[in-house]
């Protein structure tokens, strides 16, 4: 349970619920994610940070650029309750 609550926690914050859902439909680079979310590249750095930290996303390294994707099945689950859909 607690898990489920810092995952609610986490998604609180409307540039992280931002972030996650954009990261539904898959793995994204930090350009196209801070493109989508239409904020500074440090705050989207920050989040992601953030984000990965609590263990809802991993990242992976390709050469300069870094791609980002949800890690835990309990997002897709409780957004699924949610009602959000990909």
């Amino acid at each position: 349970m607690d898990s489920k609550i810092s995952i609610l926690k986490a998604l609180g914050d409307e540039t992280r619920f931002k972030i996650v859902l954009f990261l539904l439909n898959g793995r994204k680079s930090v350009s196209e994610i801070t493109k989508h979310v239409q904020k500074a590249q440090p705050t989207i750095s920050l989040q992601l940070k953030m984000l990965e930290l609590l263990g809802l996303i991993k990242s992976e390294r390709q050469g300069k650029q870094v791609f980002y994707q949800i890690s835990n099945q309990t997002v897709f689950d409780l957004l699924k309750v949610l009602g959000v859909k990909k």
